[in-house]
């Protein structure tokens, strides 16, 4: 999912992001996949040398590879989008449904996994979901989640030379949305910096009591709203990609998957848990996992500053900001 737009908006901003916009607007051509919202199946990060050598790409199959239309058609207020791809090396087949209603700001996507292989075996899964400039600002888009616990990726050194620097510290457990510093302290990491030059990671547990959990990224000065609403048990983590360069092209990950951080198959499955939590999810042989989510797009009253709560019960979404006491409800007849 490239671009997102609301109908009315004369400007046409989406927030995702779209290095391919950056490209052309610079005159460059661009050679990457990371465009928008697309899906990491099955694999979230990189391989090892043996998979690369039989083939295997990073972030899995699903992304790369040409998708089947199966059905594209509108049954009164419905339209309907339903795919399916089959992934060769891993020997899986993505089938894939989008929905819209008429007059409702949301996208329903329901997908199914489905094995073709004789055994049960462990499976990585994330939706890469990422925002960009410019409705991505620094000290101004604020990133809010259902979670809590959270820990910093690894790193170690000062990175690649002329690479951008951390402020966060490595591999350091804390409280959302309040990160520790490289320099010490804590860092509030749901706004990227006023004046960035930064990459860091933090990958946040979900919050285990909740069926339906939430992530969003509100942009107060245009007062647009973008997030997510996914089921806890198909994707108990998030992950924020952070990358902040000092030319203003920000983007940054809001990714829900099966693990914490985008790692090796291997790696996900040494660590095995992490906050108590799974670090992969089974697909058991010959048969198939459903996910999931749905994705939305609005305005909101003059007035939010941070999303506390987002709820979705009887065919509506209402979305909380308590501390400003305000709210909105909107439209989401088909649920999860």
């Amino acid at each position: 999912m490239v671009n997102l737009v609301l109908k009315d908006d004369s400007e046409k901003l989406s927030p995702l992001w779209n290095p391919a916009r950056y490209a052309r607007e610079a005159g460059r051509e661009f050679k990457g996949y990371s465009i928008g919202h697309f899906v990491c199946v099955d694999g979230f990060g990189p391989v090892s040398k043996q998979e690369a050598a039989a083939g295997l790409n990073g972030h899995g199959e699903a992304h790369q590879l040409p998708w089947d239309t199966k059905t594209s058609s509108k049954d009164g207020a419905i339209t309907t989008l339903a795919m399916s791809v089959t992934l060769p090396k891993v020997q899986e087949v993505l089938s894939r449904t989008h929905r819209m209603v008429d007059g409702e700001s949301v996208v329903y996507v329901t997908s199914e996994l489905e094995s073709l292989l004789a055994f049960d075996r462990p499976i990585c899964w994330a939706e890469h979901a990422t925002i960009g400039a410019p409705f991505l600002e620094p000290a101004v888009t604020a990133v809010d989640m259902a979670a809590a616990r959270g820990r910093t990726r690894r790193y170690s050194g000062s990175g690649r030379p002329g690479a951008m620097s951390h402020r966060l510290a490595s591999y350091a457990e804390f409280t959302w949305p309040m990160a520790p510093g490289v320099n010490g302290g804590f860092i509030d990491v749901r706004k990227a910096p006023l004046n960035p030059n930064s990459g860091d990671h933090t990958a946040c547990l979900m919050d285990p009591s909740r069926q339906f959990v939430f992530v969003t990224a509100l942009n107060p000065k245009r007062n647009l709203l973008f997030g997510y609403v996914f089921r806890r048990e198909d994707f108990p983590w998030l992950q924020s990609w952070e990358f902040y360069p000092s030319n203003g092209q920000l983007a940054r990950g809001l990714e829900f998957s099966t693990q914490p951080f985008d790692v090796s198959r291997r790696e996900a499955l040494e660590t095995f848990r992490m906050f108590d939590a799974p670090t992969y999810r089974w697909l058991p042989a010959k048969a198939k996992i459903e996910s999931k989510f749905l994705m939305f797009y609005t305005r909101v009253p003059p007035g939010f500053e941070r999303i506390d709560d987002v709820v979705l019960e009887g065919g509506k979404l209402t979305i909380s900001d308590h501390q400003a006491g305000k709210q909105i409800t909107l439209a989401a007849s088909q649920g999860l």
